[in-house]
């Protein structure tokens, strides 16, 4: 049985956009000309089942693609359906595409604010110290839909010790931690064996199959191995032991706070 994952959404949703700018069809009528049950047509625009060669072939020419296109998207197919995938710390649409998925976000972060969390002088500071490329921050829109996932996000208390960017810069981020607690829990510096934990986050979908996100300076990476699944469970279910319930974390928020009110931070955001 093909289990779906990320990548496979992202390719079969890049599948259904090129389908929509160079056709015009809908998805029956697009089965129609390829002679596809059209059941087949939306399972593999959802990821949900591994095209083969031909398939993509018939469905590229329909879109008017040519072989270099082809050869290029074949070549990235191949690993859709790998329960570990690794891509460029600059590609972010595979990760886009899981938060807006997912109906439950549980994140543990070490040294940084979880970037679904930060303020954008925050980011860039982000970005300044580490030179890594700075996440776009329409991402955070997901948290605030009506129907949008059930998040946790566990933030070692080393993270308020690390000041990037001036005294302002970590003031209004402060502020909008505090203003958003209901989502944070701090672990505490007391919990040493917690800082040696890898920074991740497990992600959580209503028909697909749970994943484990991480990256670093040089990649991203989807484990959806059942190993790598059960080891982050494991991991936050320590954090839940050891963190601070969510009134403990509004203080402790607090305590990091400088002497700026908080009405005229955020008439300045």
């Amino acid at each position: 049985m093909t289990t779906s994952t990320a990548y496979s959404r992202d390719l079969g949703d890049e599948l259904r956009r090129l389908r929509q700018r160079f056709t015009g069809l809908r998805g029956r009528a697009m089965a129609l000309q390829l002679g596809w049950d059209p059941s087949k047509v939306s399972n593999l625009e959802h990821g949900k089942i591994r095209g083969s060669d031909v398939d993509l072939a018939q469905y590229l020419t329909v879109c008017g693609k040519d072989i270099d296109f082809f050869d290029d998207f074949l070549r990235r197919y191949h690993n859709a359906f790998d329960p570990y995938l690794a891509q460029a710390p600059d590609s972010l649409r595979t990760l886009e595409m899981t938060e807006a998925m997912a109906t439950g976000i549980t994140a543990y972060d070490v040294l940084t604010v979880n970037s679904l969390l930060r303020t954008p002088r925050y980011a860039r500071a982000v970005q300044a110290a580490t030179g890594q490329p700075i996440e776009d921050l329409d991402r955070q829109a997901v948290m605030r839909r009506p129907n949008g996932p059930k998040c946790v996000f566990y933030l070692h208390e080393l993270a308020l010790r690390m000041r990037l960017g001036d005294d302002q810069v970590m003031e209004e981020q402060l502020v909008w931690l505090l203003a958003n607690s209901s989502l944070v829990r701090i672990v505490p510096e007391e919990a040493a064996s917690a800082a040696f934990q890898s920074a991740c986050t497990l992600f959580e979908f209503e028909k697909a199959s749970p994943l484990v996100y991480a990256e670093s300076g040089y990649t991203r990476v989807f484990a959806q191995g059942e190993a790598a699944v059960e080891r982050s469970r494991k991991l936050f279910d320590l954090l839940g032991e050891v963190a601070l319930d969510e009134n403990q974390s509004r203080r402790k928020l607090a305590e990091y706070r400088g002497p700026t009110p908080l009405r005229a931070l955020v008439k300045t955001q």
